[in-house]
């Protein structure tokens, strides 16, 4: 009865989700996939993702559960604490980490939450300036985030003339508006944090220092660029950026602070997440994990060198870490429309506001980041080929805003469809592919459909 069903395969109890998800190991393997804030996670950590360690509620932490049956589950979630420690080289003596957030946007509300009382104030990176949703944006008319909805938030921002964060103005927007919380991070900014500048401040204003990292952990782990652990009174993390983890979130901690996932905010954990992150921890301690990261900055270095011979504006002037924000505004071109023939092509990227946009539906800015295309093999000339690419990619989007009958999204949109431009899209996506399938997926088999002789069909597992 039903226990056969249960011990059958996807392909047979669902080939219609089965087939969704081949196609998109297909898309992931033909593609370029250049938003910063995704990677290709490993085949060990998949398989424990998709283990029997999902069938367990384990509401409370390691030792103090409200439900039984949860042994291996205690040593899963101790293990993933214990390497989460390892591999930021934290004293256990002096910070705890909290495994069990679903997520970034909601870790960082947690420590809101348990850190703050209602209406307290947090500074933090202005989004239009590469700030995050997460810590509290909001229009001159509208809250956006629920953050701001429940506290009161003041953005800081960038130097315009220079891309960097303007410390100085930093410090005197804090003199006035006496924050309780400021956070140190940010999703679309190249250049490294000036951790010390904003604990100065922090102090000065008898403030929390919230260093959220989610970009950067994996950078961070292996040593490549500055740590914020030696500043910051706590720091949250996503998992599956450049750390290159499962989806999921961390909350690091100076012990003493209060410190609160459940049960405020949330209730059971996702049990198969926290031991899929244990493996990627142990990872992250490798040699072969720091010379990933080291590959992660040397791509990312070239790409932002090779744009700019293309002739193309980048926030800041460069990058120091893994990510570029390019600037389109001198190519008389935004970011929503480079993203819609970027897609078309079969290239991943982001539009991304930039210093001076006042909207943020047709930015004027391109993020991309090389952590994904680097777990895929990538090196410095093949992201000089990336930014070729991308350059075709504007060009012809230009070409397409041209012959466009209006000046509306949709418009261009329409223009797209014509047969001519069709027919180059094409061609640059076949190009695009061509590149992209020279390099293995990383996590994954496909099933790759074989003709044999006399037109019958058998599928191969390939691991690609």
């Amino acid at each position: 009865m039903w226990p056969k069903q249960l011990n059958a395969p996807l392909e047979v109890v669902d080939p219609e989700i089965a087939d969704i998800i081949e196609h998109e190991k297909a898309r992931q393997w033909k593609g370029l996939e250049l938003i910063p804030s995704e990677n290709f996670t490993s085949l060990s950590v998949m398989q424990a993702v998709g283990s029997v360690m999902t069938n367990k509620y384990s509401e409370g932490y390691p030792g103090a559960r409200y439900y039984g049956g949860n042994e291996y589950i205690d040593m899963a979630e101790t293990l993933c604490q214990k390497r989460a420690l390892e591999a930021f080289r934290l004293d256990p003596a002096k910070w705890g980490v909290n495994v069990q957030p679903l997520s970034g946007s909601p870790s960082n509300f947690q420590v809101y939450t348990a850190l703050l009382k209602a209406h307290d104030r947090i500074m933090a990176l202005d989004l239009p300036h590469g700030g995050h949703l997460s810590h509290g944006y909001q229009t001159d008319t509208k809250k956006i985030s629920a953050v701001s909805i429940f506290f009161e938030t003041m953005p800081y921002r960038l130097d315009e003339s220079t891309g960097y964060i303007d410390y100085d103005q930093l410090e005197k927007s804090a003199t006035l508006f006496r924050p309780k919380l400021i956070v140190a991070g940010a999703s679309a900014y190249a250049r490294l944090y000036d951790y010390a500048r904003i604990r100065k401040v922090c102090d000065k204003q008898k403030a929390i220092m919230l260093a959220d990292m989610a970009h950067i952990s994996g950078l961070v782990a292996a040593g490549v660029i500055p740590s914020p652990f030696d500043y910051a009174d706590v720091v949250t993390t996503t998992t599956h950026k450049s750390l290159r983890g499962p989806r999921g979130a961390m909350i690091f901690f100076r012990k003493g602070l209060k410190e609160a996932v459940f049960p405020g905010l949330q209730g059971g954990p996702h049990n198969h997440t926290i031991t899929g992150l244990a493996v990627a921890l142990k990872q992250a301690t490798t040699p072969e994990y720091k010379a990933y990261q080291e590959q992660v900055m040397s791509n990312s270095a070239k790409f932002a060198e090779t744009l700019v011979k293309h002739g193309y504006e980048l926030v800041s002037g460069g990058t120091e870490n893994h990510l570029v924000l390019v600037n389109l505004k001198n190519k008389g071109i935004d970011g929503s429309r480079v993203e819609k023939v970027l897609e078309a092509v079969h290239i991943a990227a982001n539009k991304n506001t930039v210093p001076g946009d006042v909207s943020a539906m047709v930015p004027g800015g391109i993020r991309m980041g090389t952590p994904a295309l680097t777990s895929r093999g990538f090196v410095e000339e093949d992201f000089a080929k990336v930014a070729y690419f991308f350059d075709l990619a504007v060009k012809l989007a230009l070409k397409i805003k041209g012959e466009a009958q209006g000046t509306k999204l949709k418009d261009f949109v329409a223009a797209m469809q014509s047969s001519a431009i069709q027919s180059e899209l094409s061609k640059l996506r076949h190009d695009v592919e061509e590149y992209a399938k020279q390099f293995p997926t990383i996590g994954n088999t496909m099933k790759m459909e074989v003709m044999l002789p006399y037109q019958t069909s058998i599928y191969l597992e390939c691991g690609l």
